[in-house]
This record gives structure tokens, C-alpha cells and sequence, in this order.
């Protein structure tokens, strides 16, 4: 595969107007691992009146959850990759079907480097300046995502999707915004404060209510609301974690094998949280109750989250409830089992939550 380094968030762009997210730190050797965020109006058309999203020329429409996955395996299966290691195809781009790339950190600085163009440019670049200075941080320290990378945001409408890169430094702008959210004169206020966020959406979690998302939402710290006194609008702000290039390790597949064992359900205490921010979440934990036994999910002891929804779900020896996929993992090295959260059959039955008492 051709050198091209692309990490979590970065955007891959094809001919045919998919747009897909780099998914994670480690990709195979001919592809890179993404995530389907939006397509072109001329593939595709959501009856979601969330989903639409247009510059003015162009039109696309925002996947949920887990239909982007679906989409492109029904629509598209050049971009479905076999991955050897788990024995079964995920969404993975190949480098000659990649039409354009943008990297979230050059954007951001095209977006507030320059003389605002309408409101939410505007927002930005006071959020920048209200974080900024209060966390210590630099503007190099900050990506963009979502409509404000790729230019189809709607100045009245649009979110503010930042990105913070680098584990300190997220671990400064959580500090910065749990700070801010205490001062009453503060503009940044707790989004998740009440559940007025989840109101009058169709929830489809089997085993994790709006009250326990609302609740574990809050305490993250990474999802604010912006009252912009220009524009007069009250804008959902994210501050979303991706890793510094120094902290992305090196991918080995080679020799690692992944068998499914089975669906599991446990209580666990969670003994390691260092890269709970990220996408993959991995947590450490230790088994204490295992309610639908496998052979193996008694041993296990890691827990793996592509889901957004458990990302900094957890904390360091706190006791959590889970559901999720069992597996083994054989490598070189040795063998063991861990539970993996992740687009599958049972994308609603999965969760991770802290067992409140």
C-alpha cells in the first residue's frame, strides 16, 4: 500500500460521492478501515430529516447509526474488505479508489485563520478563543468535523464539530469545559444537563435507557452548548478526542486470529481506561459475574468499543454491566478472550454502563 497517513477522522472522499470517516488508528495492508458518514444525493436518499445536508450546489444525506455500514454493502461492495485477522469484510478503501482526502487540522485553520464568512464561523472562532484561553491550548491543537469539514453546514443550523488531538490535551480541554459549565457567566453549558437533547427521538437500545445515556453523556464532558450572542442561537459544541501522531501505535495483524465465541453478558470492574477517549475504546477489565456463560468470557479482559455511544463510557475501577460479542484471540504470543462492541446483527442489544446502584 502506497504511504499515506490518515488517522481517526480524517475524510475519504470516492468518485461515486460516498464519504467516509477513517475509522481508528489501525488499517490493513491494501486498505484503510472507515466508517460511512454521508453520500451524494445521487446515490442515496434518507427519509431522516436530520440527514440532509447541502452547500447550496451539492446535496447529501448523513447515515445513522449503523446504515451506512449497510448501505455500502448492499450498494457497494468494492469498498467491503476482507480483514484475515477477524474472517469477515468490513469498510475498507483501497488508495486507487480514493478520489480526494481532507485532513480535519488544515481545515480548522482555513476556517480561523481567515475573516468570518457568515454566524457559525464566527462561533467557531469564539469557542477557539473561549477555550483557548482558559485551557492553555493553541489552535494547532484543533481539528473540524462533521458538515463544517466538508463546507455543506448551514449557518443557522449547523453544529460546532471540533476535534482536540493528543490525550493531555483532551484531558485539559475536559477540565477546561467542566470549569466553564460551573460558571454561571460561562457561554458553554452542560448539553446533557437535562434529557431535552434525546426528547422526541426514536430510541432503539434494548438494554441501555434515555435516562442511563443522559447520565453517562453528562459526566464526559466533551459535549457542550454554545450560547452565541451574535447570532442568538444556543449551538450544540463537541470536543471530540483523536490521538496525537506520537501516540498511534503500530498495527500487527499478521499471525492474529479473532473467533467469535458467542454473545455474553457480565458484570466487570473495569481496571484500565487509557484509551477509553478514542475510537476504538479499549477498556482493561476483570470479570466478577458472568449471567450467560461462555467458555473463555470468564477470563476475558479487554473490552473493544467501535460505538461512539460507549466511547469514555467507564472509569478506572468502576463496576459495569456489559453486552457484546465474545472473543478469542490468538496471536504469536499467546491467547485470550475479549468483548468487542461493534457494527453486527445485534447493534442495539450491545451496551457498556457503569452498574449504578
Amino acid at each position: 500500500m502506497a504511504t499515506l497517513r490518515l488517522r481517526d477522522r480524517d475524510a475519504i472522499l470516492t468518485r461515486e460521492g460516498l464519504i467516509l470517516r477513517v475509522f481508528g488508528y489501525s488499517h490493513l495492508p491494501n486498505a484503510y478501515i472507515c466508517d460511512a458518514e454521508y453520500a451524494s444525493a445521487k446515490i442515496f436518499k434518507s427519509d431522516n430529516p436530520r440527514a440532509f445536508r447541502t452547500d447550496g450546489n451539492r446535496v447529501f444525506y448523513k447515515f445513522y447509526d449503523d446504515e451506512g455500514w449497510k448501505f455500502v454493502k448492499d450498494n457497494f461492495p468494492q469498498y467491503m474488505t476482507f480483514h484475515h485477522s477477524i474472517r469477515k469484510k468490513v469498510v475498507g478503501v483501497k488508495l486507487p479508489d480514493i478520489a480526494l482526502v481532507l485532513k480535519p487540522e488544515e481545515e480548522f485553520r482555513k476556517l480561523v485563520e481567515k475573516e468570518p464568512k457568515d454566524k457559525l464561523i464566527e462561533a467557531v472562532q469564539s469557542v477557539l478563543k473561549i477555550t483557548t484561553r482558559h485551557s492553555g491550548l493553541s489552535a494547532k491543537n484543533f481539528g473540524v468535523f462533521g458538515s463544517l469539514l466538508h463546507g455543506f453546514y448551514h449557518p443557522q443550523f449547523s453544529d460546532i464539530d471540533l476535534i482536540i488531538y493528543g490525550k493531555e490535551n483532551v484531558a485539559k480541554m475536559r477540565e477546561t469545559v467542566h470549569e466553564l459549565y460551573g460558571d454561571k457567566s460561562s457561554s458553554l453549558k452542560n448539553e446533557f444537563e437535562s434529557d431535552n437533547s434525546i426528547k422526541g427521538k426514536n430510541w432503539r437500545f434494548e438494554n441501555y435507557t434515555p435516562k442511563e445515556f443522559v447520565w453517562h453523556q453528562r459526566r464526559k464532558t466533551i459535549y457542550a452548548l454554545f450560547k452565541d450572542e451574535k447570532s442568538g442561537r444556543i449551538i450544540k459544541t463537541e470536543f471530540e478526542p483523536v490521538k496525537e501522531w506520537g501516540e498511534i501505535g503500530k498495527a500487527v495483524f499478521s499471525g492474529t486470529k479473532v473467533t467469535q465465541k458467542g454473545w455474553v453478558k457480565m458484570f466487570a470492574r473495569v481496571t484500565e481506561d487509557y484509551d477509553a477517549p478514542f475510537i476504538p475504546s479499549i477498556y482493561g477489565i476483570k470479570p466478577l459475574k458472568v449471567l450467560d456463560r461462555k467458555t473463555g468470557s470468564g477470563e476475558a479482559k479487554w473490552l473493544i468499543s467501535y460505538l461512539e455511544e460507549f466511547r469514555m463510557q467507564a472509569y478506572r475501577d468502576e463496576t459495569v454491566y456489559i453486552e457484546g460479542n465474545l472473543e478469542e484471540v490468538k496471536t504469536p504470543e499467546g491467547s485470550f478472550h475479549q468483548i468487542t462492541l461493534t457494527y453486527c446483527p445485534r447493534y442495539y442489544n450491545q451496551v457498556l454502563k457503569v452498574a449504578i446502584a
